[in-house]
């Protein structure tokens, strides 16, 4: 049987080939990244409830990800905007999210924790728990919900 620890470095390398891939006019990319996503979330879930102290981890370089980013958001289209459901702001305004920066966002926390893999035991754990908690778990939901949606409407493939 496959480790928590071991599964989830396995998905977060398919998850940075494929964002990658995406710069790169890999043609299906954003429907392989709908069907890695609720992988990747279960992955975390088993891998915290082993490890469920973990936390910690450097920060990302932030012009790399601006530039990825912009990628993303340019080969998105009009499939990068969505309204964030039940999160209204002062008078009943609804928020927006970003696709773009929520596979961003989860791209970097990934490649964070495969580096710490490499120079750190329980490295990559210990960064991809605490990021998970503290910032990129709502990117995933949010992405997860907004990918879900463009898969019922069609839109998946540009």
């Amino acid at each position: 049987m496959i480790q928590p620890a071991e599964a989830m470095s396995s998905l977060a390398q398919s998850y940075c080939r494929l964002i990658e891939a995406a710069c790169q006019n890999e043609p299906d990319w954003l429907a392989q990244v709908a069907d890695l996503l609720p992988h990747l979330h279960t992955a975390l879930i088993a891998l915290h409830s082993q490890h469920p102290d973990m936390a910690g981890g450097p920060m990302p370089d932030l012009d790399a990800r601006f530039e990825l980013f912009g990628c993303l958001r340019d080969r998105l289209g009009e499939r990068d905007h969505y309204w964030l459901e039940f999160d209204p702001i002062g008078d009943g305004e609804a928020m927006t999210g970003s696709l773009a920066d929520d596979l961003t966002d989860i791209y970097f926390e990934l490649r964070q924790g495969l580096f710490l893999a490499e120079s750190l035991s329980r490295g990559s754990g210990r960064g991809w728990l605490a990021g998970f908690e503290a910032h990129w778990g709502r990117h995933l939901a949010d992405a997860e919900r907004h990918l879900a949606n463009l898969a019922a409407q069609g839109r998946l493939v540009s």
